[in-house]
């Protein structure tokens, strides 16, 4: 057996912020070894184990596992080792053949390979009879079992297991550790946390951490020899007494006793050598009770009791680390058994009387103690303060400021074909409406066509070349006013105000003709009397302003990023939450592998919902597709990269699925509010106008009402395109950098 450490831990330091989880800890541990990694909760075993696997990088200090650096080597350690963590992390909606078939694949078994592990990992956890169980469903030490079949499953070298036994029974805890041991015997290295001494008992060698230090490390046997154990001049007895928790107090509180502990139906006591059994025997029981004594070796629990009540008071004391200090409860004992016989045992805690209450004030119990619990919940959430007092401001900005059910400025495009004056003066009229802006003026019939088609305009004033020349004539001149009903509400505003300004134009020249004579100022074509100008509008797209037309292409936007983004961000969060997550980081599927692995299931499922939501708007609501259909569903899948990669990100922000809710609804706001969806975003505020290309949403809403409504080809639709691809790079760059195939 080689003599280079299999695990090698040097000075190795983690910290969390201000809190100190591993503070400078440093030992090995050989080939085929069983190293039982010892301390209470929250001493920073785990954080070992998962600096070791290489999730969790070190602060300072360092660590080589099969000889490779924590850091630099971490996914070639991964592919060399097994992990089970804390709790049970696989899949409880796979069976047990599914998720061994999942790990087996994720270390790339072929098949041949991975049927004979699968094999053989049954035969030795003892799951062949349960293979098509569901694994949730089994109990905890079965559960234990399949995640040791899993973590066995592409044969480790080193197997880390984090409190394997904690929460199975004591028969199920038996099984396991004769797994484990024949697994060392194979010459698997195993390091174990655990907080059972009887567990310890069974490990070749043991290290004790205590608030981030390791205390000790070294054999069994060798800890129990330690003077700091038993101490020089002293000796451990065990007493054999009846009704032995009556008689602790006064063991405690006799002197040259240090310490006196209940171990079973026993008492086990460490007392100084001048004090002999008959002593303790007279001072512990009356004259006639039966007692029997007998001198012991110390316990694994004695050794990390006196190393951790050494420990703490070293830290109580501020003394440096190598300074030894031997800890003993007798001064503690005797105050206790000093007190006078009345003030000894349970004591009554002063209380309210509660019958002399009213019952309404006894209704009102704990009040105070829930109050103060729920703003201790609110106050350190970060994220439901935010959600709390963030989004009203928000919703109150985009309600106040944004949003404007008065329709004013409408892009307009003017094809003036006649050029002179009383042309001009006629759009001039146009744009003096304020309902109109002429944003454009065309030169031809397809720069005209292809601004409506576009989306560019929603209105279009056509003024024919003989304008001019009838009005001369006293002739009845007509003006085409082409508008985009795709929007109901914009389009009835324009179609309004043209039919006004129809109205207006031609009284102003009635009133010069009716003040000189009495004769119409224009005829029509079959000579009768008739305002000069007769405004013609052209609802296109949408003759029947029908809002749905409007709406139903918007929702199919609206819903795909709303599914894609929830389901992809749960998912991320939930696996977390679950602790499967974590697992997988442990294993060496690669950042791509487990980012697509993860994503393309919710494309494909993203792409099948803009199918059905299509269908139904077609057929159910009676909405044509215009143009190429697969041009719609190309620029669809755009859009869903988009909305996967901001479901990614809020995975990476948020670390439970109330935060993921409160996140995503976030992003889902403006994207309703102010994309165009709901309310026309030419009448926004400049600044808001501007935040809103920054939501792809706006860009999807157009191509699809391009596409689907004006039947919009890809030149058209150039400008959207670019937009939704400037934000599907933004996002999936910024949610690409925060995934990391670690913890944090």
């Amino acid at each position: 057996m080689s003599s280079q450490p299999v695990i090698d831990l040097r000075h190795l330091t983690r910290h969390f912020g201000p809190l100190v989880a591993v503070d400078d800890v440093s030992f090995q541990v050989q080939r085929g070894a069983i190293f039982g990694l010892l301390g209470p909760n929250g001493s920073g075993k785990s954080t070992i184990i998962r600096m070791l696997c290489g999730v969790l990088a070190p602060t300072s200090g360092g660590a080589t596992v099969l000889g490779h650096d924590v850091v630099d080597g971490a996914e070639a350690i991964k592919r060399r080792i097994g992990y089970m963590s804390q709790k049970f992390s696989l899949y409880a909606d796979l069976s047990v053949r599914e998720n061994l078939e999942f790990y087996g694949r994720v270390y790339q078994l072929n098949r041949t390979r991975l049927r004979d592990r699968i094999e053989a990992v049954l035969s030795l956890t003892g799951l062949g009879d349960r293979i098509d169980q569901l694994s949730g469903t089994l109990s905890g030490g079965w559960k234990q079992r399949l995640a040791l079949a899993c973590a066995l499953i592409h044969e480790p070298e080193v197997i880390f297991l984090d409190e394997p036994t904690a929460g199975i029974d004591p028969v199920a805890r038996r099984d396991l550790w004769d797994l484990l041991f024949d697994l060392s015997a194979q010459g698997i290295t195993l390091l174990v946390t655990t907080h059972y001494m009887d567990e310890a008992e069974r490990c070749t060698d043991i290290g004790y951490i205590y608030l981030a230090k390791l205390i000790v490390c070294g054999k069994p046997d060798g800890l129990k020899t330690l003077s700091a154990v038993t101490p020089p001049g002293t000796r451990r007895w065990e007493l054999e007494v009846p009704r032995p928790a009556e008689h602790l107090a006064t063991l405690r509180a006799t002197t040259g006793v240090r310490d006196a502990t209940l171990f079973g139906q026993t008492i086990h006591a460490l007392v100084d050598d001048a004090v002999d059994a008959r002593q303790l025997t007279t001072t512990v029981v009356g004259p006639g009770e039966p007692i029997a004594t007998r001198e012991i070796a110390p316990s694994l629990e004695d050794v990390f009791v006196t190393l951790t009540r050494d420990a703490e008071e070293r830290r109580v004391l501020n003394l440096p680390a190598e300074t030894t200090i031997l800890a003993t409860s007798k001064d503690v004992g005797a105050t206790a058994g000093d007190a006078p016989a009345e003030m000894r045992g349970a004591q009554t805690p002063p209380s309210i009387n509660a019958t002399s209450s009213p019952p309404w004030l006894r209704s009102l119990a704990g009040l105070w103690a829930i109050l103060v619990k729920e703003f201790s919940h609110i106050q350190r959430q970060p994220s439901t303060l935010f959600f709390m007092f963030v989004i009203p401001v928000l919703q109150t900005i985009i309600f106040g400021f944004a949003i404007d059910t008065q329709i004013e400025n409408i892009p307009t495009v003017v094809l003036d074909q006649d050029g002179r004056p009383q042309a001009q003066q006629l759009v001039e009229a146009f744009r003096n409406t304020r309902t109109f802006r002429i944003d454009d003026y065309a030169l031809d019939d397809a720069t005209f066509q292809r601004a409506m088609s576009s989306g560019r305009a929603r209105v279009g004033v056509k003024i024919p070349p003989y304008y001019s020349d009838r009005l001369y004539r006293g002739e009845q001149v007509q003006v085409q006013v082409l508008i985009d009903g795709s929007d109901s509400q914009v389009a009835s505003q324009a179609l309004n105000a043209a039919n006004l300004l129809s109205i207006a134009a031609s009284t102003s020249i009635v009133r010069g003709f009716a003040d000189r004579m009495q004769t119409a100022p224009a005829r029509d074509d079959l000579g009768h009397a008739a305002r000069p100008i007769e405004i013609r509008p052209l609802l296109l797209y949408n003759p029947g302003l029908e809002s749905s037309h409007f709406f139903v292409p918007g929702l199919v936007g609206i819903i795909l990023q709303l599914v894609t983004l929830f389901l992809t961000a749960f998912a991320i969060v939930r696996e977390r939450e679950l602790g499967t997550l974590e697992q997988l980081f442990v294993t060496p599927v690669g950042r791509a592998g487990m980012l697509f692995g993860k994503l393309i299931p919710y494309a494909i499922v993203g792409l099948l919902e803009t199918l059905l939501v299509l269908t139904v708007m077609v057929y159910l609501f009676g909405v044509p597709i215009a143009g190429s259909i697969p041009m719609l569903i190309g620029l669809s899948t755009l859009f869903l990269c988009c909305s996967l990669g901001l479901g990614l990100l809020v995975s990476t922000l948020a670390r439970t699925q109330l935060e993921a809710m409160q996140f995503a609804f976030i992003i889902m706001l403006p994207s309703i509010l102010l994309s165009g969806f709901m309310f026309p975003r030419s009448e926004m505020p400049l600044p808001i106008y501007l935040v809103s290309f920054g939501l792809p949403a706006t860009y999807f809403l157009e191509i699809l009402r391009g596409i689907v409504l004006r039947g919009a080809d890809f030149r058209d639709l150039i400008p959207q395109v670019q937009g939704l691809a400037i934000c599907m790079l933004i996002i999936l760059t910024v949610s690409i950098s925060r995934f990391r195939k670690q913890l944090t």
